[in-house]
């Protein structure tokens, strides 16, 4: 007698590639199977009326996750996009042979069924079974119900796992969707158009971040991924497109934390005749909409819970709107901060417990210290305007203070949700503000985009919004990977097949 554990999964994969190899030999093959279903599980519970059981038909299909066998009846749920609905399948009703069939079926196996509504003492609407087809025999067992799928790392890298047997998982990955399908709903009620712009770029511009690089064999030429889309689609402002928005992927050679993906999901919007004031007035009404009809606090409100601090954040009323320096200087206690040398600056920062590079420049010194000491603290939602002109080359210099730039950073929850800019339209203010940036990489400025603007754009504001971002704010998901449906990870297997 063997010490060695038994390795249930694989007695398990063993007896069910048995069962399917007896359906086969019976000449039934599960796979060649078909079934058209009539109601998601949702739809057919709706669709019972009390007091009038067996009276509405239907026909539903999904995964099968519990069996109650009662001898010469099962109660069984399935499960599909929807959720979970029981079936009622009975001896009597559907025969000798196929029930004896229907006993044999495993746990995860996928079939439709057809029957009526009914109600169950226990007050459960369920469907008599009249007849049902296995369509797809599921050849590995599922995750056991409590100590199954807990291992994070086979959570990302069998999502589809993940999705069957984790409801929380489930529910806020289609709330995203939700999310996605919503902001397209509004944009295009307001007479955006949305396009499609070009994955592969020759210069990588539109933001400042490392790119990925590939290479095209036909053209031997190498690409970017491109780490923005706002390049692109300010071009269209200048082609007449005076409104469009794209939501898609983007793509930075960078690191992976909580809140960074190295892939990730961008909406950029741009309106013609518009300013960074009218981004402030689009992003709270689509914010605040998305919170009442997407979210849709119980209480009827506009405050979700910021899982982090266990603040309420309330979108409804006026956001707050403060200065980028005023809140350095409310956070150093210097009110002369911005004329300081650099020097001082450092010792500043260092004795704020940040550790700084004395390489780095005056505004990034700066920059460190709203990121780490300031954006963290804003859990409600807090407009920060006229940031320092260094941090984005694409926007438009305040006319009041040319050391700032008519911009706004929205942060909610600690964290940047929506940056937006007064879009830069003079063209030779854009090249040397290129050329400032860029230093000696002068190769690495978009050519064909400073062209685009000497045939004139129309003044414009735009705006950035990271979706994934934006859904942990609005799931309360811990990581960026739990709102994402297939995040990176490093190179692996969760399964080797037999």
């Amino acid at each position: 007698m063997s010490d060695q554990p038994t390795d249930i999964s694989h007695d398990q994969h063993a007896v069910r590639r048995q069962k399917l190899a007896d359906m086969r030999a019976g000449g039934f093959d599960p796979f060649r199977a078909n079934f058209a279903p009539t109601h998601f599980s949702a739809d057919a519970l709706k669709s019972h009326v009390d007091g009038q059981d067996n009276t509405v038909s239907v026909a539903v299909a999904g995964r099968l996750v519990v069996i109650r066998d009662m001898g010469k009846s099962q109660f069984v749920k399935i499960l599909d996009q929807q959720g979970q609905i029981q079936l009622y399948v009975k001896k009597d009703v559907v025969g000798d042979e196929a029930y004896a069939a229907f006993k044999k079926l495993d746990l995860g196996d996928i079939l439709g069924a057809q029957g009526t509504l009914f109600k169950t003492k226990t007050g459960e609407v369920t469907v008599r079974v009249e007849r049902y087809t296995l369509v797809a025999k599921a050849l590995r067992p599922l995750p056991e119900k409590w100590h199954g799928l807990s291992d994070p790392e086979q959570v990302y890298r069998q999502r589809y796992l993940d999705l069957i047997v984790n409801p929380e998982s489930r529910a806020r990955l289609q709330l995203r969707s939700q999310v996605v399908s919503h902001i397209r709903r509004f944009l295009e009620a307001r007479h955006f158009l949305e396009v499609e712009t070009p994955v592969l770029e020759g210069t990588a511009g539109g933001a400042a971040a490392r790119p990925f690089v590939t290479h095209h064999n036909a053209l031997n030429v190498d690409f970017f991924l491109r780490i923005a889309t706002e390049l692109r689609l300010k071009r269209l402002l200048v082609g007449g497109f005076d409104r469009v928005f794209e939501i898609g992927r983007i793509f930075r050679n960078e690191g992976v934390s909580r809140r960074h993906n190295p892939e990730f999901t961008m909406l950029e919007v741009y309106e013609a005749y518009s300013d960074y004031r009218g981004m402030m007035r689009l992003i709270q009404d689509l914010l605040t909409t998305l919170v009442r009809d997407v979210i849709k606090p119980a209480d009827g409100s506009l405050r979700i819970k910021h899982a982090a601090s266990g603040q309420d954040i309330d979108f409804g009323g006026t956001w707050r709107e403060v200065r980028y320096k005023d809140l350095i200087i409310e956070v150093t206690g210097d009110a002369g901060w911005f004329a300081r040398p650099k020097a001082e600056k450092v010792a500043q920062a260092e004795a704020l417990g940040l550790a700084v590079n004395p390489a780095w420049e005056e505004f990034e010194i700066t920059n460190e210290i709203f990121s780490k000491k300031i954006e963290p603290t804003l859990i409600q939602p807090t407009f920060i305007t006229h940031l320092p002109k260094e941090l984005c080359p694409l926007a438009k210099l305040n006319a009041d203070d040319p050391s700032v730039l008519d911009v706004f950073e929205l942060t909610i929850g600690g964290m940047e949700i929506a940056p937006a800019y007064s879009e830069q339209n003079d063209p030779d203010v854009q090249r040397a503000m290129f050329q400032a940036q860029a230093g000696e990489e002068q190769q690495n400025i978009d050519q064909d985009f400073l062209l685009a603007l000497e045939h004139g754009m129309p003044p414009a504001g735009g705006m950035g919004v990271g979706i994934d971002r934006l859904c942990i704010l609005l799931t309360g998901a811990e990581s960026i990977r739990d709102v994402i449906l297939f995040p990176q990870l490093r190179p692996g297997s969760a399964a080797s097949p037999a």
